[in-house]
């Protein structure tokens, strides 16, 4: 029995069907189909004829028939036969053996296409300036799938074997990720059951025992964008040892059936993932709960406004808005629309400014607030800013105490919008994004935690696909990963499993909003009190005695002077960026994260105008943004203290010991104590349901 290895170039498959047709040896992965696998277009058909996912597509087959052709490309999309592919989409050609696959990007992104081509060195990809289609050959047209930066690779051994790694996609900047022995980095991932699903009937589809696909996972969904047939996996020695068992297996049950080799049968003591207890026993892990924070991120920030214009309102009607009352819009074109808004609306106030007819009632300023920020990027992802919009009665504007209403409103202007007196809050919230070192510490928590399970140490003790990767590719476990809508916690999430499927969280996040108001309104009350705060009221404030809250409010002392000297400290850090600004020594300072000096001074600037307000009363509200602020530029912004910011250590300490006490606290400690009795009691459940089965 021989096993023909099809990955070599120019092998002759021809012989080898003639060999397996003459001798009848045992065949692994069936010949035949090595020539549907070199088709993209059939490889295509099979997988949707199978109910497996494929992106959306079409085939331009200039060869069949040059004449019967039905392409027609514009500056932002491509029509083949009948379907519109808006840019960005990717272009291949029909051979699967043409690995130069090209992206074309909108002219809203610059332009140009990114061409990939098989790794040269460090490179799997360029950018070109070339915007037009490849006016000669055949290719497939697929709408361009966003993903988490990384492409899935899936190896299976049979239909219920399957080992999947993600590396960086070749599509970012074509930059080739490699370990310092020169490899490229992989990452091991975990499949889902609908993946698993995939897998196998891949296997049973293309008749291929050992095969390799490549997934993509967007939209919360899985789509398979080829098949590459006989794969291995690269630099994995557990892999090869199951490859190997399996293999064996198979060819023992085909060539010896007398001897009724059961499946199992190369299984080791080893591998049965039994742990030693306190009480001598031996009892085998079931289930692995973890709860994470998001990692490093920047600071949030939201921007308020209120406006009147029909602009405005026709959006809110657009989407639901006059029947909700309120809309969140994080798509991409969603944003595009607010965007296209704020501009019209500058460009006519720009105009009127001419004609000294002012009837825009929207303040300059915000809709310039709210252009840059929308056109930071140059791009939508749905992650990094949201826009929020609620209906307001005209009698009964809403702000919060620290923002202001536009001038209009303010002087009372005799001229209706245009829906009556009802205008809209429009809240705009940026920031809160995972910095590079928070993806870091998510990748690193993730190698960790896939080598927590009994049975091997993963890629720390150099054994990749032990422990907790093992039960996966082995299909005898499966993973959840929950976590809420934000986008932080989502590329969280996604660099910590390499993977872009999550399910939701938070759902109950309604029925505690009632109870977190009343909760923080008593906290913010108690902490307007100017006074140095009695042993007896450290206690009230802090009735979980909890050494970190109680040495805070001994370290505030009076909460009103403690947020005085907070005040301050803010201005000096304005006033400081400020100078810098004005110093053409430092004109173009880059900051972490691309930040300029400009929008540190803006965000900065919208902290010291919100933290006090105009009663003289400070919105604690706001702390947790202050704290949030300082710590970053304290950790990523660490040199300004050679330019002067040496107050940075003393600002932290504050807002720190002000935080502590603050964010902690906005849970009332009894409900949380109720909270987490009851989900032990559903843990212990869920534990009784696993370990039964």
């Amino acid at each position: 029995m021989r096993l023909p290895l099809l990955l070599l170039t120019g092998f002759p498959l021809e012989k080898a069907i003639a060999y397996a047709n003459l001798r009848k040896p045992l065949i692994i992965n069936d010949l035949e189909n090595q020539f549907t696998l070199m088709d993209r277009r059939k490889v295509f058909r099979i997988l949707k004829e199978n109910d497996i996912p494929v992106p959306r597509h079409a085939v331009l087959d200039r060869a069949y028939d040059p004449v019967e052709v039905s392409m027609q490309e514009s500056e932002d999309h491509v029509e083949v036969s009948g379907s519109v592919f808006q840019k960005p989409f990717v272009e291949k050609p029909i051979s699967a053996e043409d690995h130069n696959v090209y992206i074309y990007f909108p002219t809203s992104a610059g332009g140009g296409s990114q061409r990939l081509f098989r790794k040269r060195g460090n490179r799997s990809s360029q950018y070109s300036s070339e915007s037009r289609l490849r006016p000669n050959g055949s290719y497939i047209y697929e709408e361009f799938m966003p993903t988490d930066g990384t492409d899935v690779k899936v190896y299976t051994v049979g239909p219920d074997y399957a080992h999947a790694e993600a590396r960086k996609s070749p599509a970012l900047d074509g930059k080739v990720e490699r370990d310092n022995q020169g490899k490229e980095i992989r990452y091991p991932v975990i499949l889902n059951n609908q993946e698993k699903l995939i897998a196998k009937k891949i296997c049973h589809a293309f008749k291929q025992f050992v095969c390799g696909f490549d997934l993509l996972r967007a939209h919360g969904k899985s789509y398979v964008c080829d098949v590459n047939g006989f794969s291995f996996v690269k630099n994995s020695k557990k892999y090869y040892d199951d490859c190997a068992k399996i293999l064996g297996n198979l060819i023992m049950r085909k060539i010896a059936p007398k001897y009724n080799i059961p499946w199992q049968m190369f299984t080791l003591d080893e591998e049965i993932p039994f742990v030693p207890t306190t009480h001598g026993t031996m009892m085998e892990l079931r289930c692995v709960i973890a709860v994470i924070r998001h990692g490093d991120r920047t600071p949030k920030q939201k921007m308020k406004m209120e406006v009147k214009h029909r602009k405005f309102f026709q959006l809110f009607e657009n989407y639901g808005g006059l029947r909700k009352k309120k809309i969140k819009l994080k798509r991409p074109e969603q944003l595009q629309k607010v965007l296209d808004v704020a501009r019209s609306l500058l460009d006519e106030l720009h105009n009127q400014k001419h004609e000294n007819q002012m009837e825009i009632e929207e303040r300059e300023s915000k809709l310039e607030q709210l252009k840059a920020v929308l056109e930071m990027y140059g791009y939508f992802s749905g992650i990094n800013r949201k826009v929020q919009m609620k209906l307001l009665d005209g009698n009964k504007s809403k702000q919060s105490s620290s923002e202001e209403v536009s001038a209009a409103s303010k002087k009372g202007s005799g001229r209706q919008s245009a829906k009556g007196e009802q205008s809209i809050l429009l809240i705009l919230k940026w920031g809160g994004e995972l910095t590079p070192a928070g993806r870091v510490q998510a990748e690193e928590l993730g190698r960790a935690f896939r080598c927590i399970y009994p049975g091997g140490q993963g890629d720390y003790a150099g054994f990749p696909g032990c422990g907790l990767l093992r039960l996966h590719s082995t299909y005898r476990h499966d993973l959840k990963i929950y976590a809420s809508d934000e986008g932080r916690v989502q590329m969280t999430a996604a660099a910590f499993t390499k993977s872009a499927n999550t399910s939701g969280l938070l759902e109950h996040e309604k029925d505690s909003n009632t109870i977190q108001s009343k909760v923080k309104e008593k906290l913010y009350d108690q902490f307007r009190k100017d006074r140095v705060l009695s042993e007896e009221e450290i206690q009230e404030l802090a009735p979980t005695t909890s050494k970190s809250l109680t040495d805070a409010l001994r370290y505030i002392k009076n909460s009103v002077t403690m947020c005085e000297r907070v005040h301050r400290l803010i201005k000096t850090t304005t006033e400081k960026i400020k100078e810098l600004i004005l110093n053409p020594d430092y004109k173009g300072l880059e900051l972490y994260h691309n930040e300029s000096l400009d929008l540190m001074l803006r965000r900065w600037s919208k902290l010291d105008k919100d933290f006090k307000t105009s009663k003289g009363l400070f919105d604690i509200t706001k702390i947790p943004d202050i704290y949030d602020c300082v710590k970053y530029d304290s950790l990523h912004n660490y040199n300004l203290r050679n330019l002067g910011f040496d107050h940075m250590d003393e600002f932290y300490n504050c807002a720190e010991a002000l935080a502590t006490v603050i964010i902690p606290q906005e849970n009332d400690p009894q409900w949380q104590r109720q909270e987490y009795l009851s989900a032990v009691k559903e843990l212990n459940y869920m534990t009784q349901i696993v370990i039964m089965l």
